[in-house]
């Protein structure tokens, strides 16, 4: 099963990727913990990675596809779920025909949906532990209440201002990748609204019929 999880910022696709994940056996692969990772490592591309991280710049997608490229390979090109990958049409493009070359298609793309000032609430509630790295929402995943209050932190990019700049750029060149991905996988939209369980099983029943996903 080879599936991606589609969707805005603070739209949950973390955390159902997650899910999806340990439901069903997949790995769930995200660009950011693949730099992570590769820069730990000191592997090249890693290297590539962390200098243009380190001066505040994008990544190309040359290393960025090439993190993927190797992460899939490592894999058998199969049993995992893409979380925030692709950003672009580019990387799309690389993508579908690098899993093509490998007779890999992807089963299934997820796209969630959640209205824009719903995400700039649930965002704008997100807190950061200053200690651990550890990351709550004081409605939906509040913290322990013996993390004291002075170590959670209310990132910069998690204010209503800055997240309104996010999803603007989302927009511009991100969103696009739904005509894309309309025309080329098994496309469905799912309501990312509501309970995190909730959500888990609308993503269940959107796949549930797919050509392959038998068990499911």
């Amino acid at each position: 099963m080879r599936l991606v999880l589609f969707g805005p910022p603070g739209a949950g696709k973390g955390t159902q990727a997650k899910r999806l994940a340990e439901q069903h056996g997949l790995v769930h692969l995200s660009t950011g913990d693949l730099f992570r990772a590769a820069i730990k490592a000191q592997t090249p591309l890693g290297q590539d990675a962390d200098r243009y991280i380190r001066d505040g710049l994008l990544v190309p997608d040359s290393v960025t596809n090439g993190l993927v490229a190797e992460k899939l390979e490592e894999m058998d090109y199969d049993a995992f779920v893409l979380d925030g990958y692709p950003r672009t049409i580019p990387q799309a493009e690389w993508l579908m025909q690098h899993l093509a070359d490998h007779d890999a298609p992807i089963t299934a793309v997820v796209s969630l949906v959640v209205p824009e000032e719903d995400i700039v609430t649930r965002l704008s509630r997100r807190r950061t532990d200053s200690q651990t790295g550890a990351i709550y929402h004081l409605d939906f995943n509040p913290p322990p209440e013996d993390v004291p209050a002075d170590r959670l932190v209310h990132r910069t990019d998690d204010h209503p201002d800055a997240i309104r700049t996010r999803l603007g750029e989302y927009h511009r060149e991100t969103q696009p990748l739904e005509v894309f991905f309309r025309e080329r996988s098994s496309f469905f939209e799912v309501d990312g609204t509501g309970a995190l369980d909730d959500v888990q099983g609308r993503v269940a029943d959107a796949i549930a019929d797919t050509r392959g996903l038998s068990g499911i």
